[in-house]
């Protein structure tokens, strides 16, 4: 038997704040000319094509295509836009806005007089992800502003199985939905990386790695323990000089260096919560001392912890 002891990677930390919230399934058919707007203005969106195709046609005017089996992740809170073909926008077409965070605003999307083995219709399945704490940003800074996967063939047959279970109205299908839309996200987001190879972010590509990927699950899972380098070489099973050697050819720093900044990071979220000191906060990341943590975070912040999270307290929400 094999036992999982749940310790944590950089990628699950970082999609620790992310979820899906009323993800939308449809059979719906839309018949060319079609324009479909998003508006949720959500960190992430997913759009999966289950059968025919179109183009994105992003805020900033890029334009992506996206065919059959393709699944796209948008980043960023800008609306944006997906039709049949780009010169659909400027002819009479059908069209239609979606909203995963407002039902009652998105109209139920059905394409008239049109069914599902129409071979020149499209059918999109899309999810949108809110976005809780700050934890996130290390993960969008990484992302492009698109990015496309190509889908395992059984992956629409799956989301048309979903799709089934939605419209039979089952109590928690919603939660079902949005939460299998949730292991959707991580499954696209590890592929994407997974073809990076060595232009995917040293967080990700050091997990995989014999010697460090130990490491980090370490300090990713308990940031707030003392850890040392020798501690972090034992994880690992390796010599102290091997893990430090290692460790700053994958990730390019020093292992007590990444340590420092990961504390930051969740210092930052943490320092969000109102109901939180600075002191509790310094505790939780790994500072018995208060003033200690304050130097660390201003040198690498640029700011006190007080001073950053008053900025954040008077900041509009994305």
């Amino acid at each position: 038997m094999i036992v999982y002891h749940g310790g944590m990677d950089p990628l699950s930390q970082l999609l620790g704040g992310i979820r899906a919230e009323g993800a939308i399934l449809s059979d719906a058919m839309l018949k060319a000319p079609w324009v479909v707007g998003f508006d949720d203005r959500a960190p992430l969106t997913m759009v999966t094509v289950a059968r025919g195709g179109g183009t994105l046609l992003l805020a900033d005017g890029g334009r992506v295509g996206l065919r059959a089996g393709q699944t796209a992740v948008v980043r960023g809170s800008e609306p944006f836009r997906m039709a049949d073909t780009p010169a659909s926008v400027e002819r009479p077409h059908l069209e239609y806005w979606l909203t995963c965070f407002d039902a009652e605003a998105c109209p139920e999307l059905k394409a008239p007089a049109s069914r599902s083995d129409d071979a020149e219709a499209t059918a999109l399945f899309v999810g949108a992800y809110r976005a809780s704490g700050r934890r996130h940003e290390r993960l969008m800074r990484a992302l492009p502003p698109v990015l496309v996967v190509d889908d395992e063939a059984d992956v629409c047959v799956w989301l048309d199985a979903c799709a089934t279970d939605l419209f039979e109205r089952k109590p928690g299908t919603q939660a079902f939905i949005d939460r299998l839309f949730d292991w959707g996200l991580v499954c696209t987001l590890r592929a994407w990386f997974d073809q990076q190879g060595r232009r995917a972010p040293v967080w990700y590509r050091g997990f995989t790695d014999p010697v460090v990927g130990p490491a980090l699950e370490a300090v990713h899972t308990a940031p707030s323990r003392p850890w040392t380098v020798a501690d972090l070489a034992g994880e690992a099973g390796v010599s102290r000089a091997l893990l430090a050697k290692r460790f700053s050819e994958v990730m390019g720093e020093p292992p007590l260096t990444y340590l420092t900044e990961w504390r930051m990071e969740l210092a930052e979220e943490l320092l969000a919560d109102p109901d939180l000191t600075v002191a509790q906060v310094a505790r939780r990341v790994g500072y018995a001392d208060q003033f200690g943590f304050s130097n660390a975070f201003k040198r690498r912040k640029g700011k006190s912890p007080t001073a950053f999270r008053e900025s954040t307290q008077t900041a509009v929400p994305v």
